[in-house]
């Protein structure tokens, strides 16, 4: 998940102006580094979340949350009833990725895991998962202490499998929105490699992508490079519907609707001078809106099927498109919720909110919002990580910024970690206004 360099932002962190909110977030703030700490030196994959869940499940019930653990396998609801009012849901995820650290921190992931491919691999929080944990222990804190200043009901999930758009959906199957409490709003941030410490960038409507992964197998005729006369070459068929594919976004879908198609790998052959029996695209596939996202996937199909009937292929051996499921849906960043929630962060926050253009990134945050759109309201917005220093040398042209999931990215965390648990919580406060208020 990467967004558009912002504007300048203000990094700074004190607790100007008397604020009680911002000096209570900083009081705290000590202990959830030394968390995220922790939690960025023991990272996990994806539904292996286990000593994370239990770690932080033991914090909210701690803290008077009812917690059940092993939601949609590992994740986590800590519920805390507090009068009459509205719900609302905070989510932060859990997982790490499988990549080698190479920050060079002295708390630096020196794990290893075996994901799902069964190679064994290094594993490290690189999308910056655990300072949205530490910010989700930061808000349960301080609104636990504040029970006399809200009213309603507060339910905080750990969702697992984030980086494979598997774990929310698994976590309403599992019965989210029926064994507890359904939230009227669910509110969630994501850290920026590419925006400064402290700065918070939001998106009404569309925020991220639906994301597909399609993998397309060309069947072909092979034979000797010498004669291919005798052949029905793959290599040729695939390099004409990547070339064709091409004309979906440029040619089917409206200039004014986003769509991504890109090829991210064409496998065929094991030889100078043999033409291969089969060829494999894996393509992934970016959309916002359901049609547009049908437009594209039925091209994929139908590019495909015809590029190897023009190459003479029998209509019993033409190409197979496999679409994974899940997928990973949209995210909506409902209006009404949106401006109500910014307007306040953009008034406690004195000029480090900014609009930001929506990105053809993913996140299953979006799962939350589509399995009750009538009901649930949603938003999560960005929160600035890139150091200071750096992020003005990358202004200037010096460096380059390393990117999410880069082995490199190193958020300013104490930054992000206190400027989201403020935001999260001056939100919900707004959201569960005492009667009268």
């Amino acid at each position: 998940m990467v967004m558009a360099s912002p504007a300048h932002a203000d990094g700074h962190m004190g607790a100007e102006g008397g604020d009680e909110l911002r000096a209570a977030v900083m009081e705290d703030l000590p202990g959830l580094v030394t968390l995220y700490q922790d939690l960025h030196a023991n990272p996990e994959l994806s539904f292996q979340e286990h000593e994370t869940a239990a770690k932080l499940a033991e914090r909210a019930r701690a803290l008077g949350f009812a917690v059940t653990e092993g939601v949609g396998r590992t994740g986590v609801v800590a519920v805390m009833e507090n009068g009459v009012g509205p719900v609302v849901m905070l989510r932060a995820d859990m997982d790490g990725l499988p990549v080698i650290e190479q920050t060079g921190l002295p708390y630096a992931s020196k794990r290893t895991a075996v994901p799902a491919n069964g190679v064994e691999t290094g594993v490290m929080h690189a999308c910056g998962h655990d300072t949205h944990m530490a910010a989700w222990v930061g808000a349960a804190q301080l609104l636990a202490e504040r029970r006399d200043e809200w009213s309603g009901t507060l339910v905080m999930i750990l969702q697992p499998a984030e980086e494979t758009g598997e774990g929310a959906l698994a976590m309403l199957e599992d019965g989210l929105y029926t064994r507890f409490p359904k939230p009227d709003y669910v509110l969630a941030f994501h850290d920026a490699a590419q925006a400064p410490a402290g700065f918070i960038g939001y998106s009404s409507g569309f925020a991220l992508a639906n994301v597909d992964s399609v993998d397309v197998r060309i069947p072909g005729i092979g034979g000797h490079g010498a004669y291919p006369h005798t052949t029905i070459d793959p290599v040729v068929i695939g390099s004409a519907i990547v070339m064709r594919l091409q004309t979906l976004v440029s040619r089917e879908i409206s200039p004014l609707d986003p769509a991504v198609v890109t090829v991210g790998s064409f496998r065929a052959g094991s030889k100078h001078n043999i033409i291969s029996d089969e060829a494999h695209l894996q393509i992934t596939v970016r959309s916002y809106t359901d049609e547009v996202r049908a437009t594209l996937l039925e091209g994929i199909e139908r590019i495909s099927r015809a590029e190897a009937l023009a190459a003479g292929m029998p209509e019993d051996k033409l190409p197979e498109v496999i679409v994974q499921d899940p997928y990973t849906p949209s995210t909506y960043n409902t209006p009404a919720l949106t401006e109500r929630v910014m307007a306040g962060l953009d008034a406690r926050f004195e000029g480090r909110v900014r609009e930001v253009p929506s990105v053809m990134g993913g996140e299953d945050f979006g799962q939350f919002h589509r399995a009750d759109p009538e009901n649930v309201e949603s938003l999560i917005f960005w929160v600035g990580g890139a150091p200071m220093e750096q992020y003005e040398a990358s202004e200037r042209g010096e460096i380059e910024l390393p990117s999410l999931h880069s082995p490199f990215w190193a958020p300013d965390a104490p930054v992000v970690i206190a400027t989201a648990t403020e935001a999260l919580v001056a939100a919900t406060l707004d959201l569960l206004p005492k009667s009268g208020g």
